[in-house]
């Protein structure tokens, strides 16, 4: 047998309500419970996609760890990667050379990044070099002097694979004429797409010996990055790092040079929670005024209840059962909702851009040009807990304010 306090919550449920309007609003409730609940699954999954591609892309081109010297590295790198590797946790490393530039061909000119690398080290270290779109990265030979541009590079410059481009360092050198820059003729041999729109427009790759030459550096590396195999363990290999390598070293791991943009990235996170509740509150607070007008239209039945023996406690758990029952309704809908958005958002996403012959997201203007997901099932539960808390507690008041009823003022006028 059940408690007859479930009972008569189910009946009222149940029941076909002369005031429709009443029926209306406690729809409206369990309708907004589910759509801001919803929401706030389907915008966090979208959030979270965004930062899981956005770091991906990132570590894609950067290093998980670098390290760098005063004045550069000279004849040391080498004993550099040997020693990161032996500390653990370090996969492998690669040398590399940092140098900023112009590209220019014809009276198009772009300012770039200019890394110089050796190929055969720097397949541990980058994906880039598994992502070009043309060419070979292994062309890049010293002496050969071969680039690998980005693709919006490719495009603005209108270059492909072959074509000639011109390299002018930023550094002069002093002649009798007085001071001229530094340039050197270029082919390119690869264009790469990194899937980020700063990274193909402005980062190129050169033989790391062709680098030093223009640049007059002679044997000296801007540094050496290393690849983990957990880069979520980066912070912490650093720090061992730089006791087991000792001082004169510059070591930073990727969370010290992002550190702006994830915290970002996290802080809208929680704002966005806070603000999209706010739906799920204002949900909630339907239900207390659909569970007050009910009450209003009960106070018959509950000085009924209450003159057969019922206590103003059963009373209370009538209604608060009520309510908790639209709220639980609302947010389980809301979560299968959410649920099944999140998982196909962006099949959605890309339906709509055909459908209405546009891009939501131009790579451009945007760091990621589609709308990715990932599903987290804390969030859902976190968002699945503060649903049911918040309809719960918008039961009290109604509930309580039902307990309180008369039974003789509520029977005088029936």
């Amino acid at each position: 047998m059940r408690p007859f306090e479930l009972f008569i919550g189910l009946r009222y449920l149940r029941a076909k309500r002369r005031n429709g309007f009443l029926s209306l609003i406690t729809m409206i409730s369990a309708v907004g419970i589910a759509l801001g609940v919803a929401a706030l699954i389907t915008v966090l999954s979208v959030m979270n996609g965004f930062q899981s591609e956005l770091r991906d892309r990132i570590l894609g081109v950067t290093s998980h760890v670098i390290v760098t010297g005063y004045n550069g590295l000279a004849d040391t790198w080498r004993d550099v990667i040997r020693e990161s590797v032996a500390t653990g946790g370090v996969a492998t490393g690669a040398p590399y050379v940092r140098q900023q530039g112009m590209i220019t061909r014809g009276n198009s000119v772009s300012g770039v990044i200019v890394r110089g690398v050796l190929p055969e080290w720097e397949a541990g270290v980058s994906a880039t070099v598994r992502e070009l779109v043309r060419g070979d990265f292994r062309d890049l030979e010293e002496g050969e002097y071969g680039l690998v541009i980005g693709k919006a590079l490719a495009n603005n410059l209108t270059l492909d694979v072959g074509d000639p481009v011109t390299l002018v360092a930023p550094r002069g050198q002093v002649t009798p004429a007085g001071m001229l820059p530094r340039l050197k003729r270029f082919r390119v041999v690869g264009i790469f797409d990194a899937g980020m729109y700063e990274y193909n427009n402005g980062l190129v790759y050169a033989h790391m010996g062709d680098v030093q030459k223009l640049y007059r550096m002679g044997d000296t590396v801007s540094g050496v990055r290393l690849h983990l195999n957990d880069p979520m363990a980066a912070p912490q290999i650093a720090a061992r790092l730089r006791q087991d390598l000792g001082g004169g070293l510059f070591i930073r791991d990727w969370t010290q040079r992002n550190r702006n943009f994830f915290q970002a990235l996290k802080t809208e996170k929680a704002a966005m929670f806070v603000i999209l509740s706010l739906v799920v509150l204002v949900a909630a607070f339907n239900i207390v005024s659909s569970l007050v007008m009910l009450v209003n239209e009960k106070r018959g039945d509950i000085a009924i209840l209450r003159t057969l023996g019922a206590s103003p406690g059963n009373v209370t758990a009538i209604f608060m059962f009520q309510g908790t029952v639209i709220g639980v309704f609302g947010v389980l809908l809301g979560g299968l909702g959410g649920v099944a958005l999140a998982l196909n958002v962006e099949t959605l996403v890309g339906w709509l851009e055909q459908v209405f012959q546009t891009q939501f997201l131009p790579a451009e203007v945007y760091s990621v040009s589609r709308l990715p997901s990932k599903l987290e099932w804390a969030d859902v539960a976190g968002i699945t807990v503060a649903g049911l808390v918040m309809s719960f507690l918008a039961t009290i008041y109604p509930a309580r304010r039902a307990a309180k009823t008369d039974p003789v003022e509520a029977l005088r006028y029936e």
